[in-house]
């Protein structure tokens, strides 16, 4: 089977922060992916923007070892990489000076009648400076969409700034605020699972539901972003975005159709419902040196270089939703680095039939769990109960049913900056945060933040290559319930 591409219109995009990790770990291979599966038109170009004053070929090398090193070797024949570095241009500009503008101005004059896609691949602290500029020079007219990446701000007062500042240049029908998390494939299959299937949506509420767990977790430490990390946390790396986005679409209202705004309504109403998180509902921790696959691990302070910090770097949550579908099926949500395993999944915990009709002989009858993976494998699995083969009675056990995506369908899956991009040239925002659900997102976060800002206590220690503390497994387990480590 093979996947259907389908054109867009012809564009230009502008990376802002073209050298930076981002661009050459994600944008630059995923563009390379849509040009070699045709889906680019010919009239489409790539401009990266920077401080730096390189030369064309100089950026042009740049992308090139981007592509090589994140684009396996039998996914980019010498052709097709040479026919995308011909899309490529570059432009040297201060995003906080007029230097360069001009120049970048010009750059732009030939694309008047192309999509103009603004991305913004920096820190949120230049968010603003670049949209006023962007505004000032006259690049921000017509149908000029631009991209910001998250965090958007650091608590709800830096957000509304942020958004303050983009929204004088850009109306909000044209600011896409991404969260790769939702391009990913396994994500929108949740909303095909629940909306396309009878199956799923009569009992998607909490008289069937026992409870869901969500858990993003990472085998790796800070590695390389400890300065940002550690101004940062877990709480707003993780949760306020990615956690809360996959929260909403598990428990949103069946929306009338799948426009924007209806999707990103009841999202919205979703955040809204969240019961405000109280002390005994909340466990951080803060890894200390032990061992992955590969061998001994340092703690984080010493990746960090520091003696002390009260950053979490592991954070486990019970979420109450105050509305009549979710009353009483609480949400378990976790995330971490230096994990046991690198896994990203949503498990659904169905409630237990209310008598077995087998006996003790046939063992114990399991919950049916509905087991939706993001990482690193992405699939569904159904965990039902079955009969084991064979003579002697009845006997019982849990037994998948298992669909990998990439086994099911037999194409690779485009990775999520690769569909959320040419979603901003389709001026699809159904995958995109509206400024409202950033707002409310951060509402819900800052009295978290603010109780931990002042709490003397430090976060939990846990052992690198573990599950986390084990105040984390005290959180679930007070409620006769635990956690499915792996979905299973």
């Amino acid at each position: 089977m093979t996947s259907r591409v389908i054109p867009v219109e012809a564009f230009v995009l502008v990376v802002f922060g073209a050298t930076g990790d981002l661009a050459r770990r994600k944008l630059i291979p995923a563009m390379f992916q849509r040009d070699a599966a045709g889906q680019l038109p010919e009239a489409a170009d790539i401009i990266g923007v920077s401080r730096g004053r390189l030369g064309e070929e100089e950026f042009t090398a740049l992308a090139k070892a981007a592509v090589e090193e994140h684009v396996p070797e039998w996914e980019r024949p010498a052709p097709l990489v040479e026919r995308f570095l011909q899309r490529l241009h570059y432009a040297s500009a201060d995003a906080t000076g007029d230097e360069g503008w001009r120049d970048l101005a010009e750059k732009l004059r030939p694309y008047e009648d192309r999509i103009k896609v603004f991305y913004l691949a920096t820190g949120p602290a230049l968010f603003g400076p670049i949209c006023e500029r962007l505004g000032r020079f006259g690049l921000a007219q017509g149908d000029a969409r631009v991209v910001v990446e998250k965090p958007v701000g650091n608590d709800g007062e830096t957000a509304r700034a942020v958004n303050e500042a983009i929204g004088k240049v850009f109306p909000e029908e044209r600011i896409y605020r991404i969260d790769h998390y939702l391009g990913k494939e396994t994500v929108q299959n949740l909303m095909a699972l629940r909306f396309a299937n009878a199956l799923f949506e009569p009992l998607w509420n909490a008289a069937h539901i026992d409870h869901v767990q969500i858990t993003v977790a990472e085998s790796l430490g800070v590695e390389g972003r400890a300065g940002y990390y550690d101004k940062a946390g877990a709480l707003r790396d993780m949760v306020q975005n990615h956690m809360l986005q996959l929260l909403c679409l598990v428990a949103m209202e069946p929306p009338a159709h799948l426009a924007a705004d209806a999707v990103r309504d009841e999202k919205l109403k979703v955040l809204r419902a969240l019961k405000p998180m109280q002390p005994q509902n909340w466990v951080r921790g803060q890894y200390r040196a032990g061992a992955s696959a590969g061998g001994p691990v340092p703690g984080y302070l010493e990746e960090l270089g520091e003696k002390e910090s009260q950053t979490e770097t592991f954070v486990a949550l019970k979420v109450e939703i105050e509305n009549w579908r979710w009353a009483g099926a609480p949400f378990y949500l976790r995330t971490g680095k230096r994990l046991a395993e690198r896994v990203s999944e949503i498990v659904i915990v169905f409630k237990p039939v209310p008598h077995s009709v087998f006996g003790e002989a046939a063992g114990p009858v399991s919950p049916n769990r509905l087991v939706i993976r993001l990482q690193p494998d992405e699939g569904v699995k159904l965990w039902l109960m079955i009969k084991d083969p064979g003579p002697g009675g009845m006997r019982l056990r849990p037994v998948p049913l298992d669909m990998s995506f990439s086994k099911a369908f037999g194409v690779r899956n485009p990775d999520a900056y690769e569909r959320l991009v040419l979603d901003v040239v389709r001026g699809n925002q159904t995958l995109f945060m509206r400024r409202d659900e950033v707002e409310a997102a951060w509402a819900w976060i800052d009295p978290v933040l603010d109780a931990w800002s002042q709490s003397p206590e430090p976060p939990k220690p846990y052992t690198a290559g573990t599950w986390g503390p084990s105040a984390a497994i005290a959180l679930i387990e007070r409620d006769g319930r635990t956690w499915m480590d792996g979905g299973v």
